[in-house]
């Protein structure tokens, strides 16, 4: 067992027999439920890439939307009294769970796994909630994510994507990742946090850690629970040490509007302070890292499309941008637990029931979208379910990340229009869809 104690936070604890955990619906029948032929469950199917999943997703979505699966194969946490899940296929029944957060609910987890309570609060804040306490972090950090706000800092979001694609763009042959894509989100979240430059390299390697826990390349034979206990310890440890400087000295940095926030007269932990800057460093690097590693690889692989924006570049980047975030869906899954009966897709839900969204099956749904196969630029409407499906949990980032992937691609196209993206390393995860290195010719392309 693994305990730590933070300064003003409840005592860590990773064990299976943890009293402190919360109590979980359960019922009867879960167990009893014949699991479905086609597998959505297994290793081999998670270490596919998005096509060939989506063979199986469209099977499911026209014959079977909401189908009951094995428990996941590889779990961070096993339990061996695991029944299983539902899969969420389709686009509107995504989003009828994700509208109903009052059956549906977050504070269980998001993830496959019954990961523990404190695990949860530490790392993942808001994210794993429910109202009202969903409401009270969330409305405090939401004021910095408006899109007024946003617009405020497009300048300097536009400065640093400038810098960082200039300082490679006379380079013959370049890693999209590592010298382009991971470098303007990490940037700016650490100026949204006031983070210093010098310690930013290691606030984005806990992130990464945190999300490393399904690919056995990137955990490399260490323990999952470990690796994201040990990564989401780091960046609390980095936020103490910020907060206790913002309450001598404030500065205008998101963390020390979250330092002197109040709601009905209360004051945020430096805890929860923690859990939100642990929350917001997975979320604001990884989604604009990783869409736009996928849009450069689509915008070699279809040149038409290519030559389309370039035409009219800033008519067509806003409507473009969706197709991108479409197109990457670059987070796979969300799950949800049930708390009261609900029927879904001519199933019936009970409580205790993981219900788990599969988003790139939702954004390929044909009912919604016209060759959902073909990256289409122009497409139009794009109510793609990247951020989620609407509802309370509709990502609080998504104006940030649209604005820095609009200045990212200006600067591709201003300073590089004939780049060649080559072949992506991908990480092979059931949450995420990850682009961990890929060659990027910026000018001469590839030899």
């Amino acid at each position: 067992m693994t305990t730590t104690r933070f300064d003003d936070g409840p005592e860590l604890r990773f064990d299976d027999d943890d009293d402190n955990e919360p109590s979980i619906p359960t019922n009867d029948v879960a167990a009893t439920r014949d699991f479905h032929e086609v597998d959505v469950w297994s290793d081999s199917f998670w270490g596919e890439d998005a096509p060939q999943r989506e063979v199986v997703f469209r099977q499911l979505r026209e014959h079977a939307p909401v189908t009951w699966q094995k428990p996941i194969e590889t779990s961070v946490v096993p339990d061996p009294n695991d029944p299983g899940f539902w899969a969420v296929v389709k686009h509107e029944h995504i989003t009828e769970v994700s509208h109903n957060s009052d059956v549906f609910v977050s504070s269980y987890g998001v993830m496959f796994d019954l990961l523990p309570a404190m695990f949860l609060e530490m790392a993942m804040s808001f994210l794993a909630m429910d109202n009202p306490q969903h409401d009270k972090i969330r409305k405090l950090v939401s004021v910095s994510f408006t899109p007024k706000q946003i617009k405020k800092i497009d300048d300097d979001i536009a400065m640093r994507a400038r810098r960082i694609v200039s300082a490679v763009a006379d380079r013959e042959e370049i890693d999209f990742v590592a010298d382009i894509s991971k470098h303007l989100p990490i940037e700016m979240f650490g100026d949204m946090f006031g983070i210093p430059e010098d310690r930013r390299a290691e606030v984005a390697h806990a992130a990464d850690e945190i999300v490393a826990w399904a690919d056995p390349e990137l955990l490399a034979g260490r323990d999952p629970i470990a690796v994201q206990s040990d990564a989401g310890m780091a960046i609390h440890a980095l936020a103490e040490e910020l907060i206790a400087e913002r309450k001598h000295e404030p500065q205008n940095d998101l963390l020390t509007n979250l330092v002197q926030a109040e709601v009905d007269g209360e004051s945020l932990t430096d805890f929860e302070i923690g859990a939100v800057m642990t929350l917001m460093a997975v979320a604001a690097t990884d989604t604009t890292r990783h869409t736009s590693s996928f849009a450069v690889k689509a915008l070699t692989d279809f040149p038409e499309q290519r030559a389309w924006l370039w035409e009219d570049f800033d008519a067509r980047i806003n409507g473009s941008i969706e197709e991108f975030l479409r197109w990457g869906s670059v987070v796979v899954t969300f799950r949800r637990t049930a708390v009261s009966e609900y029927e879904l897709g001519g199933q019936q839900i009970l409580p205790g029931d993981k219900v788990v969204m599969m988003y790139g099956s939702g954004n390929w749904d044909r009912e919604v979208f016209t060759d959902p196969d073909k990256f289409d630029l122009s497409r139009s409407p794009n109510p793609h379910v990247t951020f989620g499906g609407g509802g309370v949990h509709f990502c609080l980032g998504n104006q940030l990340a649209k604005s820095m992937m609009r200045s990212l691609f200006r600067e591709l196209h201003q300073q590089m229009p004939n780049f060649v993206a080559g072949e992506p390393k991908l990480m092979r995860t059931n949450f995420m869809r990850g682009v961990l290195s890929m060659p990027f010719y910026p000018n001469t392309g590839a030899k």
